[in-house]
């Protein structure tokens, strides 16, 4: 039988135009099958040529080959020459060509990857479809079938050697770690075409995905039976189409991820999701900011179940309109925001049944509706947040039916200041009836009960802290209690401005007396204090409950009080009083006590 040398020599009319395979240029299919014949080989054998990626070859490392790849000792061969000469790692068990489909090579249990350098391909077959392009550019196939494997991409990686008009996935596994998407993907199916990869883009930069996977993890989040399509053309990411199983429920819609960095989101659904992450929810929403910007054209959220580790949310049903989230901010200019859950749940604050209903626009946000159920109470307002100023305006807002027992540190949350968006709130109408408020403080307990009131353009915060800042208050309650002493009908009623809050009444009643007192506190940052109380058939040891030391005389009767101080967050109270006290008993005793300092200075 003669060589492959000698078919050369005798039947060079057979040749045609090679075609390159990978490293190799595959001679025309009719010159193998013909040659096979003549010869008496079985149609595996190939004639092959060591061609375009063999840097290291030296000139008989390019001298033509014969050599029967369909056998394991010919595959070992060939796989240990490519290794040798060239910069990659190849092995495969076969070759595999038939009549049926002479334009198509098949590889068997083929590995290809870099020197050094994991495998960048792992799979059972691969289905090479040649054409005659390969006349003019040998390492740009018609098409390339990866089937039963693994495929790992990497921008940090040496581009690919090779492309093809349309690479196709068949039960493949995929990997493309450092793209900024941090991508894993089994069971996959599906096409991309062209695939043109190159340093940087794995997938090219410009071609057309069709894909399906029976699991999909994308930047940690794991996703179940994934649909994508889309395009990419020069870093512009569009998916036309995205849907997938995820935590639990389905997600379904269309994006655009820009070249840099940005997203637009024109439609995403997101039905029944049930999520329990190890994240707090400030951290569970830093991903948005790590974007330049997140347009949102529309947003469903759908029953969706959303639990941390200090937070909570359920049966929430979600729509946004029109949002931008862009360097920590917002941008709107026909936005809409809508949500009602059974419950939410954010450290201490426990919301049932709440509703949110705003507009968005370049001024800021229309509040059109918000109703809640909290801690026992029913609570309702609508109102608008003035971007500029950063000023929240309550038009009406009413609770009802409050039974609350503050925080130990209530009175640290009062003085600490609040976020740079919310830099005012003034409440223009206010409403509270049939309220129960307490404090367990054990150096000075309280609780009021019954409470009610009114206010009109109440200003609570200015300047990010919390106070009493401007405008009028009425309250009044059933009963209470201070410091264990039980008074009757509270009431208290002030009015403030920039300067001063003025408290015009101050009352309550005890079992046979009553008590009655009027005081102003400055706004200036010394928080200057003046009361001025006046006590008719009370037990005169009532104020030594609130603070006052114990007076010599005993028994109900009356007490005129004078007294300053200065109220400031940073320093005890005690030292900057002084005042006066004269009491009076129903025997008509009689006591008169100063004080400075805070200490009795005369009997």
């Amino acid at each position: 039988m003669p060589d492959g040398g000698d078919v050369i020599r005798h039947y060079p009319h057979m040749l045609t135009p090679n075609f390159t395979l990978l490293t190799l240029s595959i001679a025309h299919n009719s010159c193998i099958t013909a040659l096979c014949a003549l010869l008496r080989m079985e149609d595996h054998e190939i004639y092959w040529k060591a061609d375009s990626l063999a840097p290291r070859c030296t000139a008989a490392g390019h001298s033509r080959l014969l050599l029967p790849a369909a056998n394991p000792l010919g595959a070992r061969e060939v796989s240990q020459w490519l290794t040798e000469n060239t910069d990659y790692q190849v092995t495969f068990d076969a070759m595999d060509h038939r009549f049926s489909s002479p334009s198509h090579i098949l590889f068997r249990n083929v590995t290809f990857g870099r020197d050094g350098k994991p495998a960048t391909l792992v799979a059972k077959a691969v289905d090479i479809g040649l054409s005659t392009r390969q006349v003019t550019d040998p390492l740009h196939v018609d098409t390339i079938l990866l089937q039963d494997g693994t495929l790992n991409l990497s921008p940090s990686n040496a581009p690919l050697p090779f492309a093809a008009d349309r690479l196709q996935l068949n039960n493949m596994a995929f990997n493309s770690p450092e793209t900024g998407w941090e991508l894993s993907a089994q069971r996959v199916n599906g096409s991309i075409a062209p695939w043109t990869p190159e340093a940087g883009n794995v997938l090219g930069k410009k071609t057309h995905l069709q894909v399906n996977a029976g699991s999909l993890t994308l930047n940690g989040v794991p996703t179940s039976n994934a649909v994508i399509e889309g395009d990419i053309d020069n870093g512009i990411v569009t998916l036309t189409s995205l849907g997938a199983e995820v935590a639990r429920g389905s997600l379904a819609g269309n994006a655009r991820r820009n070249a840099d960095g940005s997203w637009v989101v024109d439609n995403l659904r997101l039905n029944d999701i049930r999520l329990q992450s190890d994240k707090t929810l400030i951290d569970f929403f830093a991903p948005l900011s790590t974007v330049p910007s997140l347009q949102i054209g529309r947003l469903e959220v759908v029953d969706a179940r959303l639990q941390g580790p200090d937070w909570a949310v359920t049966d929430l049903d979600m729509n946004v309109r029109n949002l931008t989230l862009s360097q920590g901010g917002w941008q709107s200019t026909d936005g809409r925001i809508t949500l009602n859950a059974s419950e939410f749940i954010y450290g201490s604050l426990h919301l049932l049944d709440p509703i949110f209903n705003g507009e968005l626009s370049d001024q800021g946000i229309a509040l059109r509706q918000f109703t809640t159920r909290w801690e026992g109470s029913t609570v309702r307002t609508s109102g608008f947040w003035l971007r500029n100023g950063q000023a929240l305006t309550l038009d009406d807002a009413s609770i009802v039916g409050l039974e609350y027992t503050l925080p130990n540190n209530w009175k640290q949350l009062w003085m600490d200041a609040l976020p740079e968006w919310l830099n005012s709130v003034t409440l223009k109408k206010f409403t509270a009836s049939r309220n129960l408020v307490i404090d367990i403080d054990p150096a000075f307990p309280w609780q009021i009960t019954a409470l009610e009131g009114s206010a009109t353009n109440l200003q609570l915060v200015k300047n990010r802290l919390w106070g009493v800042w401007g405008g009028n208050a009425q309250l009044n309650a059933a009963a209470a209690t201070f410091n264990r002493v039980d008074v009757n009908r509270p009431s208290l009623a002030l009015s403030a401005n920039s300067a001063t809050v003025n408290i015009s009444e101050l009352a309550a009643y005890t079992e046979k007396g009553m008590l009655k007192a009027t005081a102003t506190v400055s706004q200036l940052p010394q928080r200057q204090v003046n009361v001025s109380l006046d006590a008719r058939g009370v037990p005169l040891n009532t104020l030594q409950a609130w603070g006052w030391p114990a007076l010599p005389i005993s028994g109900d009767g009356n007490l005129q009080l004078t007294a300053t101080g200065a109220v400031q967050a940073d320093a005890p109270l005690k030292p900057t009083v002084n005042g006066q006290l004269s009491a009076v008993n129903m025997a008509k005793e009689q006591v008169t006590q100063t004080m400075r300092g805070g200490e009795i200075t005369t009997p």
